[in-house]
């Protein structure tokens, strides 16, 4: 989902330009001849990039909109340095293209990593500390140099416009913006600032965790990894897990939380919720569902922040 995005718009973006297995193709002879005899398959398109599989091993990652170029430059810069502090495999990119046949951006090359994405296939409780210790060991201190993103990250003041507009469209179509959704949104936006400027995923929610057989096995699409406010990436611990009791496993791995940055975690929770509903209400019934996933995981389990605390 497209980080610098800060109007409340309704529906997925359209792409600038037609990304098809030909143009892959081309791209490929030209930059990649030893790779340019393998298959290539169309496999998801997202609000930023189009995938689509190389062979068995590999998949090719294209920016489908203008603002979405720097943020692949991001990956192909900072994902290498990260891995080999993360528990859990990421992306890494291999190889990387750059413009031709009127593609004007620069593109990746991949691994394929296994498994299907979380949302279509959840993964088990057991996973909740592994996946609390990735958080972990994701968030650590970043550079200076480290890419900033306008709305992941920073203080939920910042999109409270824009979500309140969402909400509102979403209260005259849904009955999930309750009042408890509300008076949790309302405890975030006023909770304390207490945040350092930490490494974080920016995008955690359950499209861009893959599960095979129940174990995470990898974590996927970082166009908006930035430096900021850790929070935008606890929420994902509310979006994947439907236990509590799992949520406070993961909670438990991770560490000492403050009392304020679990309020920050729920309210970028329902933000996520609110996007991903309010978009997918328009075309996309796998958002949808998952906005609606995400919004009673939130309304239904209010006392997280207080278990984790006590």
């Amino acid at each position: 989902m497209q980080a610098h995005q800060t109007l409340a718009l309704a529906g997925t973006p359209a792409s600038e330009l037609e990304i098809d297995a030909t143009l892959v193709h081309r791209l490929l002879a030209d930059q990649h001849p030893d790779l340019a005899h393998l298959p290539v398959q169309p496999v998801d398109v997202g609000w930023d990039n189009a995938m689509f599989r190389l062979g068995d091993q590999f998949c090719v990652r294209l920016p489908r909109r203008n603002v979405a170029a720097p943020l692949i430059e991001h990956e192909q810069t900072w994902l290498p340095v990260l891995a080999n502090q993360l528990p859990i495999a990421v992306p890494i990119p291999l190889r990387i293209g750059l413009p031709g046949h009127g593609y004007p951006w620069r593109w990746s090359i991949l691994p394929w990593l296994p498994g299907r994405a979380a949302d279509q296939a959840p993964p088990d409780a057991n996973q909740a500390q592994r996946f609390g210790s990735f958080l972990k060991a994701l968030h650590q201190p970043a550079p200076a140099n480290a890419p900033h993103n306008p709305v992941r990250g920073v203080p939920l003041s910042q999109r409270a416009e824009s979500t309140e507009e969402r909400m509102q469209r979403l209260e005259a179509k849904t009955n999930l913006i309750t009042e408890k959704i509300r008076h949790i949104w309302q405890a975030a936006l006023h909770a304390p600032a207490d945040f350092q400027s930490w490494w974080l995923h920016g995008d955690l929610h359950p499209r861009n965790v893959l599960v095979e057989n129940g174990v995470i096995t990898g974590i996927i699409d970082w166009g908006d990894i930035t430096a900021g406010d850790v929070a935008t990436d606890l929420a994902s611990i509310w979006m994947l897990f439907a236990d509590h009791n799992a949520r406070l496993q993961a909670l438990a791995a991770y560490g000492e939380i403050s009392e304020a940055m679990l309020l920050k975690a729920k309210g970028w929770a329902i933000l996520f919720g609110v996007v991903l509903l309010d978009t997918g209400l328009v075309d996309h019934p796998r958002h949808k569902a998952l906005g609606e996933r995400i919004l009673e995981h939130v309304s239904h389990h209010q006392d997280d922040a207080e278990s984790a605390a006590s």
